[in-house]
Order: structure tokens, then sequence, then C-alpha cells
């Protein structure tokens, strides 16, 4: 976004921290803050200082925070019953645009992190899933790839298409005859003198393929490009190869067969190549679009989702969203604390620090209350954008919520029936709301703390 306010600009910074640490409830955090400077507004035109309503918000996100860890549940999950875990990815899902088919792509989430997660150290590496995007075909036809796609194709035609149990050398010389590095000239005034050279140019091309034979290599990635007499010669010794393929490519394809990547020639040895299953070159539609599936690796802790749609903007769209179910279901694995979501946890907390509020004395308490009143501003919209009414709604879980003592009632936006959000099956992780709450009161403070914004003037 290309905002000139400069307190935009912290909202702005806010929203992007938030994705940063958690990856999901990025417009949560806007809502919560703008909800704080609201109420908060509304304080200093009853002449209250900034600082009290500051140290006032302090107090009230401090008991929400708490609040949040009492209603929270711990949540079990394994690597055979991951159905929770699909479950809390639609919850995130369900806001996108993609929500029409969020249970594939749940599911293709979850499956993603749980083949690259460590579940004893309880991490998951997010660098190790590739998400790769294709126009075309329609978002059903998204799919999970146990290995790497790569947006090559064998560089010459008559290669084959399908290398099963491939030895995979990786390598980052370009296959070229060498060059002299000063300025150099060669004088050709016979035939013989440039039979002779283009001899040496073949026999230092045949080393070459002869060493790559020689490891037992059956595939060649080459980081460079290659001589089209190289070409040639690969084509005839039977050894299908890619060029041009990028260097985070190379290193992803090192990691998921388990190869070196080899920067010259003579350091090609047998137990620096990498081992795939299957590699096979797959075609999309009419035109000339290949792409190369490196599957069954040895290491299979590399995958690729691989997401298909109608056009550029849906398929970005796609990856956005299922960056935050990744993000979702990996915080799940690192903590597996929730609340519900639906607006619940949010009313819940309100009614919290309502009650904290009576407890103080002084000025403060006005700031507490307001905070509350602020905590109300995710439900309302959610009833809001539900087409609900949303006062009324919302006055009605909250009382249900204080007369049930129930903390999982919310909105119910998909007019189900029940608020209950435990039945709905509608969860939020716990540390992304915590951090809600918290990265949306620090910045109301530092807000509240500013007087004036001096701008330079326009000369």
């Amino acid at each position: 976004m290309d905002v000139d306010n400069q307190i935009a600009k912290l909202m702005v910074e806010l929203s992007r921290s938030q994705d940063y640490e958690i990856g999901d409830g990025t417009t949560g955090v806007v809502v919560m803050a703008g909800a704080l400077l609201e109420q908060a507004e509304k304080l200093l035109e009853r002449g209250i200082h900034p600082i009290r309503v500051a140290e006032g918000y302090e107090m009230a996100s401090k008991v929400a925070f708490d609040h949040l860890e009492h209603i929270s549940e711990k949540f079990e999950f394994s690597a055979d019953n991951i159905e929770p875990l699909v479950q809390t990815c639609m919850t995130t899902l369900s806001s996108k645009i993609v929500n029409r088919c969020k249970r594939a792509l749940a599911e293709i989430a979850v499956k993603a992190v749980l083949a690259v997660a460590d579940l004893e150290r309880k991490d998951v590496n997010l660098d190790l899933i590739k998400v790769e995007g294709k126009v075309g075909g329609k978002l059903e036809d998204t799919e999970l790839v146990y290995g790497i796609i790569v947006d090559k194709d064998m560089s010459h035609p008559q290669m084959p298409k399908r290398i099963e149990d491939a030895k995979i050398a990786i390598l980052t010389c370009p296959f070229e005859p060498p060059k002299p590095k000063t300025k150099h000239k060669v004088d050709i005034d016979t035939v013989e003198k440039f039979q002779t050279l283009r001899e040496q140019e073949q026999k230092y091309f045949d080393e070459m393929v002869q060493k790559c034979k020689d490891a037992g290599a059956t595939l060649v990635i080459c980081q460079w490009g290659f001589d089209d007499e190289a070409n040639h010669l690969l084509m005839h010794r039977n050894l299908p190869a890619v060029r041009w393929v990028g260097g985070v490519e190379l290193e992803l394809i090192a990691i998921a067969t388990g190869g070196r990547i080899v920067p010259r020639f003579q350091e090609l040895s047998p137990e620096k190549l990498g081992k795939a299953g299957l590699v096979r070159e797959k075609s999309f539609g009419t035109t000339k679009d290949r792409m190369l599936y490196i599957e069954k690796c040895a290491n299979s802790r590399a995958v690729t989702i691989f997401i298909r749609g109608g056009n550029k903007m849906m398929i970005e769209e796609t990856k956005r969203s299922l960056h935050d179910a990744l993000c979702v279901a990996r915080n799940l694995i690192r903590n597996n604390s929730i609340v519900y979501g639906g607006g619940s946890a949010e009313i819940s907390c309100s009614i919290a620090v309502e009650t904290a509020a009576d407890r103080h004395p002084g000025v403060e308490q006005y700031a507490i209350r307001s905070f509350a009143d602020a905590l109300d501003a995710v439900p309302l919209a959610l009833a809001e954008n539900s087409g609900l009414s949303p006062i009324d709604t919302l006055t009605a879980v909250k009382a249900q919520q204080v007369k049930e003592s129930n903390p999982h009632c919310g909105i119910d936006c998909n007019d189900v029936g029940t608020t209950d959000m435990k039945e709905q099956n509608v969860f939020e992780t716990l540390i992304g709301k915590q951090q809600q709450i918290l990265l949306a009161t620090q910045v109301v403070k530092m807000i509240l703390k500013i007087d004036d914004v001096i701008s330079p003037s326009e000369y």
C-alpha cells in the first residue's frame, strides 16, 4: 500500500508485523487498533490525559491476554489424525476468496506442513514448502507434489521424458569450451586448423559428458547453459539434461534428492549424486508449457504446492491464502492451544475486561471500559459482514455468554443455527489472538503519545 498519512503507515506496519510473526490475523489486528483509537478519541474529548488512557489500555490488554490463556483449550492431533488441523486451516481460509474449495486447500496445506514438520522438536521450516503457480486449469486442480517442480524442460526435445530411479548430477559449471581469460584471437586460415579446433572442442565435451556418465548420473541439472554441440552429444550419449535452473531451485533439488551441488567437473563422484524415484516432464494445455516434476526423492522433506487458477490474480490470492493456512498449521504444531473463533474469544475477553474495570479506582477505569468496547469491534464486523443486524446479534450473544458462562458463543456467520463455535468447529490459534491484542495495544499507545505531526513544508 502506498499511504501518505504517518499514522496510516503505522497501521500498515502493524499488519505487516502480525503477518511476519504469525502469518494470519492481519485484518483483525487493524480492526482492533482502529477500534481502540476510536474509543480513545471519546476519552480524550472528556479531558482524560492520553498517558492515562494508554496506561488503562495496557492494564486491559494484560487482562485480556491472561483471559485468553484461561479460555484456551489444548488441542490434540497426531500424524495419523489430522482432522483437527484441517478444521483450523479451514477457519483461516473461509474468510478468503478461495473459500469455495477451502476443504481441499486446507488438506493440502496440512499435508504439506506435516511432510516437512519435525514433530519431536515441534518445528517447521516453511522454506521447504515451495508454492508454484501456473495460469490455466481451475482452482480444484491445485495439487501437492511430494518433491520439486521446476519450470524448465529437457534441453533437447528428443531426450526421454520420464526417468525412473534417476541419479541426478547437480552442476554449477557451464557445459562450454573453456575460454581464456585474456583477450585472444585464433587465426584460422586453413580448413585443417578449423578441423583441429573443432576436434579439440569435441574432445573436451566428450570428456565432460564421459565424467558425468562415469559417476553414474542419469540426469544432469545445470545452472548454466550448454553449447549446442554439448547438447547434441548429451543426446547421443543418452544423458538427459536440464539447463538454466535457478540457484534457489538448485538448492531445493539438492535438499530433496540428498545430492551435493558440484562446482567443477573434476569433483564429480558417485556419492555426490542425488537420487529421485521418478523424474517426469508434464505438459500443460495446448501451449509449450512444460514443467519437470522430481518426485519420490530420497529425502522427502521438500514438497511443492502447485496452484492452478483462471488468472494471475487468482493464483496470487491463492498463494497468499495458502501461506496463511501454512502458518496456522505451523503455529499449531509449535503451540497447540486454541481459542474459538467467530468473535467468541473477543466477546469473552470483553466481558472479562469489563468486570476488571470496576476494580480499578482512578481515571484508568474509563480507559479499561473503552478497551472492552473496542474488543466488540471484531464480532460487530463479523455480524455486519454476514448480513445480520450487528448490535442485536452482538448483544444477544453477549447475554448468552454471561448467562451460560460459556466462552465459546460467537457470531453465527454461516447461519448454522447454533452460536456455539465448538460445535461449528471454528477455531483460531491462541498465539495468533494474543499477538493481535498485544500488537494493537502497543501501536495505539504509541499513537496516543504523539501530540502532533509536523510534516516538512512543500516548497
